[in-house]
């Protein structure tokens, strides 16, 4: 059986047991994650479903929204100008039966 620390390795947390409190440290650099709150609309030209009062709440405070079909975005453009999401549509329809 192997183990994951080598006795012998000076470096190693096991290696000198009497002298450390047995706790090994592992260091990883640290990453910064970007989140994007809004692609543009760049990607995705639809009309979503999003009631009313999200949308006017939206207008003031300059928080995303989200719609029936799961996208999240800061809604900027005339949603007229814009063929209807087609899962928001589905997922709408469905809910009306």
């Amino acid at each position: 059986m192997t183990s994951m620390f080598d006795l012998e390795d000076p470096v190693s947390p096991l290696s000198n047991p009497d002298q450390s409190t047995g706790t090994a440290v592992l260091e990883r650099p640290e990453t910064q994650e970007e989140t994007k709150r809004d692609d543009g609309g760049e990607a995705d030209r639809f009309a979503h479903y999003v009631s009313k009062d999200r949308i006017n709440e939206s207008r003031l405070t300059g928080r995303p929204v989200v719609a029936l079909c799961g996208k999240v975005w800061v809604p900027k453009r005339d949603p007229s100008q814009y063929p209807v999401c087609p899962d928001c549509k589905r997922i709408y329809d469905e809910m009306m039966r």
